[in-house]
Parts: C-alpha cells; structure tokens; sequence
C-alpha cells in the first residue's frame, strides 16, 4: 500500500532514501571515527608521541618505528562496545595484527602488564554488551580525538 503526502509523494519512498542517506552518513563517520582513533592510539602508545617515535609492540614486545604501527583491538572491531575502549586498542606490530591474527595469547598478556587483570576481565565481560552509536555520538567523538591528538603532539 502506498502513502501518498498531500503534493503526491510516495512517503514509503522518501522514508527509505532518508534511511539510506543516515545510514551512508553513519558509515562516513564510523570511518572517520576508525582512522582518528587509531592514529590517537599509535601517538599515544609511541615515545615521544611522534610519528618519528618507536614503540612497543603489544603482543610480541618488539620496538619498531611508529611507521609499523597498527591499531590492533584484543576483542574484535565487530564488537561495537570495545570497538573504542582505549584499554582494548593498542599500538600492535603489523605482523601480529595483521599476519598473526593479533597473537591474543601475548596482547593479553601485555594488557594484564599494562593495566592490571581486573580491567582486562572487565574489557572481556563487557564485548557482550550491545551498543549503537548514533551519528551525533560519532561527531563527538571524532572531534574528541583530534583534540586528544593535538595535546599529544604539542
């Protein structure tokens, strides 16, 4: 059945483009959100928090230079709860992230050094949770970051 508005507009389809509109607008800003965070996550955990700093590896305790530097997420990015807990991501080797599938035997045992059992039992209760992050939620932290970003790198 079609609803039409008084000027004769099908709304059932004015609805759906305005839900594919939000949903393109969302994704754009869960992209942005990913790409801040992460390089606000690579600064924080690299000396001198410079692109020309090194870094300790998470997972296999090696130093490499900031360039070799990923954003790697002990639970997964699929879980939206601990996408952005700064606990879960930490700067992780590319080879580990990527090659390794995050050696999670060795991040977690690096978070346990870094923050103590108690927050990473929490971290790991918590990707149960389920979470939608609204469109304003990701503006605000997107615009949260890059200020993060900019204390870091003053």
């Amino acid at each position: 059945m079609r609803v039409m508005n008084r000027a004769g507009s099908d709304l059932r389809m004015r609805i759906t483009g305005e839900n594919k509109m939000a949903k393109k607008s969302t994704a754009t800003l869960k992209t942005k959100l990913d790409r801040v965070f992460s390089e606000y996550i690579r600064l924080r955990d690299t000396a001198g928090h410079s692109k020309d700093g090194y870094f300790r590896c998470i997972s296999c305790g090696q130093i490499k230079p900031y360039s070799q530097a990923d954003c790697g997420h002990y639970i997964g990015r699929q879980h939206m709860a601990t996408r952005y807990n700064e606990i879960n991501c930490n700067a992780q080797c590319r080879f580990c992230n990527r090659f390794n599938e995050g050696l999670k035997g060795g991040y977690r045992k690096g978070l346990i050094q870094k923050y103590g059992e108690d927050k990473v039992l929490l971290l790991e209760a918590a990707q149960k949770s389920t979470v939608k992050i609204s469109e304003c939620e990701y503006r605000t932290m997107i615009g949260f970051y890059k200020e993060k970003i900019k204390e870091l790198t003053k």
